[in-house]
């Protein structure tokens, strides 16, 4: 399977260390720059970053006010929220967040939700078997 995603200028990427990790960046150069996302513009290393499926549009080697202007023109934050990869982040950093009764609430919500879920199993097993179709 050839691959999709390439370094180039224009691209997206999660940041993954530092104090930006978890944030959003453009390759500009051989520098990334995240004008709408708090990121610097800063030399990064390639292997801790993550390609995302986003691209601008901007010249090589162009400044901050540049990328800013194809940023908000290609709504790339809009774009970033609602993606499933950022829903994941957040709800990963939502759950690293929860104290204990937090997290005790959730379990018992859960196990509210699997004894509805077997029961409505349960019952369209029951009907099922009496029609000779299990």
């Amino acid at each position: 399977m050839p691959f999709k995603k390439f370094v180039e200028i224009g691209r997206i990427a999660v940041l993954q260390d530092g104090e930006s990790a978890g944030k959003i960046a453009a390759i500009i150069d051989v520098l990334i720059d995240g004008p709408c996302s708090g990121v610097p513009r800063q030399a990064y290393r390639i292997k801790n970053i993550h390609l995302t499926p986003l691209t601008i549009k901007v010249p090589f080697s162009s400044r901050s006010k540049v990328v800013r202007a194809a940023w908000d023109a290609e709504k790339i934050t809009q774009k970033w929220e609602e993606s499933s990869w950022a829903k994941r982040m957040a709800m990963k950093t939502r759950r690293n967040t929860l104290n204990d009764f937090d997290r005790f609430r959730l379990q018992k919500a859960k196990t509210a939700r699997n004894k509805i879920l077997t029961k409505a199993a349960n019952k369209n097993a029951k009907v099922l078997s009496k029609a000779g179709k299990l």
